[in-house]
């Protein structure tokens, strides 16, 4: 079975509202198994456009990447990082 991940690219306006949304965000990822690969870091873009903050989470499997998005916890989640950052995600299915 293939993984599944979340991919996230994210400008934050506000870093202390953000740091309230990543203090809450690790008993939520940790309930359906996600595991950060990246969690921004260094990067030198060499094409496009991206944002500020990279973010990769993995997950066992595509449909557990979204249960944990769909889920009431994490739909909670998005209340805190909603109004201090702008983000585009996508969740997607690893290759075998």
């Amino acid at each position: 079975m293939a993984k599944g991940y979340w991919i996230a690219m994210v400008d934050i306006a506000d870093m202390a509202g953000y740091q309230k949304y990543i203090a809450a965000n690790k008993a939520v990822f940790e309930k359906f198994g996600g595991r950060f690969l990246v969690r921004n870091g260094e990067k030198t873009v060499v094409e496009g456009n991206p944002r500020s903050r990279v973010v990769v989470i993995e997950f066992d499997s595509y449909q557990r990447a979204l249960e944990c998005y769909r889920s009431p916890d994490y739909q909670a989640l998005i209340a805190l990082r909603a109004p201090c950052s702008e983000a585009d995600l996508v969740v997607i299915e690893g290759y075998e």
